[in-house]
This record gives C-alpha cells, structure tokens and sequence, in this order.
C-alpha cells in the first residue's frame, strides 16, 4: 500500500464518522419531514465533493454528546450553550433558519409565556408565587428570555413559588394542562408545532404574553469542518430552500429558508442575561 493510498484510507474512515441531528424540533409527527430535508442536503452536499454526509440523522441519546463531538457535520443547537458551554469545544456556526410562526421575525424568535386556558392572570406579575416549568436550565427559550422578562418583577431574588425542569417544551405544557404547574416559556417555533401537532394540549393553555426577540436557534458544525465544507453546507441549505419539490417538507417544518448571522449576534443572549443579572435576578426562581 502506497503512502497516497493509506491516507486516503485514513481520512475515508474519519469522514465516516460524520453525524448529523435536526432534534430541535424532531416531533414524532416530523420525522419523515426532518429525513426528507437531511436527505436533500446530504445529496447536495455529495454534489458539491463533500465526502462521509451520513445517509441518515442521529436520533436518541443526548443533545451535549451530538452538539461536542468533532466529527459533528450539521446539528441545531439553542443560543444559550452557543454563546457558553459550546465556546470551548469550537463549534462553528453555519446558519440561521427563518420560520414561519407567530412570534418569528425573519432570523430572530421570541418565546410564548403561556398558562392554562382558565388561568386567571392577566399579567406576568400576577404569577407571582406560582409553579413555573422549564425544559433546560440552559435553555434561551424556556429560561433565558422568561428571566429577563421576571427580573423587574422579582424580589430579593425570588418570583416564582417553584421552578422544575422537565427536559422539553412540550413536557412543559403537558404539565401546566395537567395543573402540575401553572407557566412556561416555550419557543415561537415549538408553540406554533405544538398547536398543529397536539391541538387537544394547547387549546388548554394560552399565551399570555411574549417575550422580547433574540437570535433563532442555530445550526452548527463540529470543530474539524473545515472552511470549503462549510461553504458547501451553507451552499446546499440555499438550494434545499429554493427548491420547489421541497416545498411540503419546508411547509410541514414551518422552514422558510437560512440566515447567515454572524456568532456576534448571538451576543445578545448573553446581554439579556446580565440584564437580570444587573437587576439582581441571575437564577430563574
């Protein structure tokens, strides 16, 4: 075997290890759709030299493990670890999806705060006391922009009666339609699903207001993508949202096309943090 040969060989079997993951808003009834979407961008990555696109998306174990691993070649991850606990691990960001829901603006997304259908609050503050859920301690959507919205409203530090994590937004409105809490923040995106998907939960709840906008959720790659595989990614996600056979699949998903943004606009999820912070709320409770 020559020394041309034997690397060839050696970075076949690294690209091997490629992964993908659109899990952000993987809901039972959009599995077919994410597969449809992640088949047309591996094709147009293959045609664009892109070597070891995975023919099929990761599903199943946890987000963390598939957001760090290097060999990662497209994920969407939430602001919040963009800006914190990914830094170290030097995932680079590739692109912004728009959708198509209430509370979107073109790139940017606000959250629903939402409560039951007969809550009688007419206003953030008259949750004070009450049982609030999250889906992630790290979560933009579900924490971060509900804190910043609470922290005029907080006292000593404290709102909230409780707050629990429950590991997905759509656990947090199961668990207020089941009175096991009473308010969530839930993403624009994911509320918009929700009511299509799941009719019967969210016409037990409502929204009670909305939070200010931040940057969507990014799409990512693994630190080892080199700068021509990023090009060709953000190349092949243009052509999947210009073509028209895919239209159902972009209109099953809500995906009306990609914003490149740079990392720097997602600085403003940290400057809503020390916004609560200065305000002497740095922990949702």
């Amino acid at each position: 075997m020559n020394a041309l040969t034997q690397h060839a060989q050696v970075a076949g079997a690294a690209y091997q290890t490629r992964t993908a993951s659109l899990a952000m808003y993987d809901f039972d009834g959009l599995h077919a759709a994410n597969d449809a979407l992640w088949a047309a961008i591996a094709q147009r990555l293959e045609e664009r030299s892109v070597v070891g696109a995975p023919q099929a998306l990761i599903r199943g174990g946890t987000l963390e493990a598939v957001w760090t691993d290097p060999q990662l070649l497209l994920a969407q991850t939430c602001g919040y670890p963009l800006i914190g606990p990914l830094k170290p691990h030097h995932v680079r960001l590739v692109a912004t999806p728009r959708y198509r829901a209430a509370g979107c603006d073109g790139p940017f997304h606000r959250s629903a705060i939402v409560v039951r259908a007969d809550s009688p609050a007419a206003g953030l503050a008259d949750l004070r006391g009450a049982r609030c859920v999250i889906n992630d301690r790290e979560s933009n959507s579900g924490m971060n922009l509900l804190r910043v919205e609470v922290a005029p409203l907080a006292r000593r530090g404290g709102f909230f009666g409780a707050v629990a994590v429950t590991g997905s937004h759509q656990a947090s409105a199961e668990q207020i339609a089941e009175d096991q809490a009473d308010v969530a923040a839930i993403d624009c995106v994911t509320w918009a699903h929700l009511q299509r998907l799941y009719p019967a939960l969210t016409k037990q709840l409502r929204v009670l207001m909305w939070t200010v906008r931040s940057p969507g959720l990014p799409l990512i790659t693994g630190r080892n993508t080199n700068a021509a595989t990023l090009e060709a990614l953000r190349s092949a996600l243009e052509a999947v949202a210009r073509d028209p056979a895919l239209r159902d699949v972009r209109g099953e998903l809500l995906l009306e096309g990609f914003n490149t943004l740079p990392v720097s606009q997602y600085h403003a999820v940290a400057y809503l943090e020390q916004i609560a912070i200065a305000q002497g709320y740095p922990v949702l409770g």
